[in-house]
């Protein structure tokens, strides 16, 4: 924008620059001739005179201006006349080569100034009556013909300069215009980055909601889903101290388990069951301790090269089999269930059966979705989350089988 607006600046100057030497130029040759005329005192003083005040008013003479051609050929007849008379006004007629650019187009342009060298030929040759006492009509008109060569090549170079001046104006006010559609794209692009930022705000916020929606159901709800279980095992079996002790401490647990998981989850801290172990031990354990909490047999089979994967992978797989484990404790009825683990090159896979009653996964839930309660769908936006997929195969009688896909993304690697 600075350089653009330098340049046309520079144009300025220089146009308005021309404009006032074509505009002075002949008053100055008109005055220039007028003294030395006077100087010299030549025969027809008041006829040159009178010719002189003529052409001052004929170049003040603005309406006629708009005749150009007309405006021209007037000047143009004026400059002959007192060159005949008083061969300084030579000086005079070489306004007429700036006036041709000012106020002729093309070929006239051309045709005013071999007319302009044909009077100053006259006046070079010390005007007609000299021309005409020493028979120089041969020479004027060999100096004529010499003139107007060099008069149509300045012409032909000015007229080359004219026309890149007028290419690089055209450019400039192309370049102008591009530039105001640049500052409206880039104020448009502002508008629409402080409209992103909004709406990324909005998704983080949104975003951090439902991870702690996940969060919470995955660790506050289930635990105490299973304090409940375990309270209400222990109100039924309040003659048997034994039992009624396991199921007692089993809520214990469960609470300070859940009460840990709950700072973590606040704090954005992951499982504390990872924190102490790889990912085939931490689901192990949590099976384990799950199968000793529902009295449902739980066994966990691990296939493939177990090695580390990111973080938000690992969390993403631990807690869709606690989700997938606390289904089965509340609906399936099952006696046995078993996860599998699977390392592939690019995948690792999480599938979860259960031998329990099963379900009718296109049925409407009371909620009026298809696509079960709020666990499927916490563990389906977890494994989306990677570009992974969620699973579910049941069918009454029949149990369950659910297998969560995610991309094998090591650990440290990018998400």
């Amino acid at each position: 924008m600075g350089i653009e607006g330098d340049l046309r600046e520079e144009f300025d100057r220089w146009e308005r620059a021309q404009t006032a030497t074509f505009t002075a130029l002949p008053y100055v040759l008109l005055a220039v001739s007028v003294s030395i005329t006077l100087l010299q005192l030549p025969a027809h003083l008041p006829v040159v005179l009178g010719l002189s005040g003529a052409a001052a008013l004929w170049l003040r003479c603005f309406p006629l201006r708009a005749l150009r051609a007309g405006y021209y050929a007037g000047f143009l007849a004026i400059t002959a006349g007192l060159a005949a008379l008083a061969p300084w006004y030579g000086l005079f007629a070489f306004a007429g080569y700036p006036l041709a650019f000012q106020y002729l187009t093309g070929r006239w342009r051309y045709a005013g100034a071999a007319a302009t060298a044909m009077v100053s030929a006259v006046a070079f040759l010390g005007g007609t009556a000299k021309i005409d006492a020493e028979n120089l009509w041969w020479v004027w008109l060999g100096v004529s013909v010499l003139s107007i060569a060099v008069a149509w090549a300045v012409c032909y170079f000015v007229e080359m300069a004219y026309q890149r001046n007028e290419l690089q104006k055209q450019a400039l006010a192309e370049l102008h215009e591009v530039n105001l559609e640049l500052e409206a794209a880039l104020a448009e692009n502002a508008a629409l980055h402080v409209r992103l930022l909004a709406r990324a705000r909005e998704a983080g916020v949104l975003d951090e909601r439902q991870r702690m929606a996940r969060e919470i159901h995955d660790t506050l709800a289930q635990g105490l889903a299973g304090i409940l279980t375990q309270l209400q095992a222990a109100e039924h079996t309040a003659a048997e101290p034994a039992v009624l002790g396991r199921h007692l401490a089993n809520a214990t647990e469960l609470a300070r388990e859940s009460l840990v998981e709950a700072r973590r989850t606040v704090q954005s801290v992951e499982p504390a069951v990872l924190a102490e172990a790889r990912l085939p031990e931490a689901i192990g354990e949590v099976a384990r301790k799950w199968s000793a909490a529902n009295g449902i047999a739980a066994v966990l089979t691990t296939t493939g090269d177990a090695r580390p994967m990111h973080t938000d992978v690992e969390v993403a797989l631990l807690r869709t089999a606690q989700e997938a484990l606390s289904n089965v404790a509340k609906h399936a009825r099952a006696r046995r269930v078993g996860l599998t683990l699977s390392y592939m090159p690019d995948l690792v896979t999480l599938d979860v059966r259960d031998d329990g009653v099963g379900f009718e996964p296109n049925a409407k839930r009371a909620n009026g979705s298809t696509n079960g309660g709020f666990g499927l769908a916490g563990m389906r936006q977890r494994v989306q989350r990677f570009a992974g997929r969620l699973d579910v195969e049941s069918e009454p009688g029949r149990g369950t089988a659910i297998s969560a896909a995610v991309p094998a993304i090591p650990a440290g690697g990018a998400r």
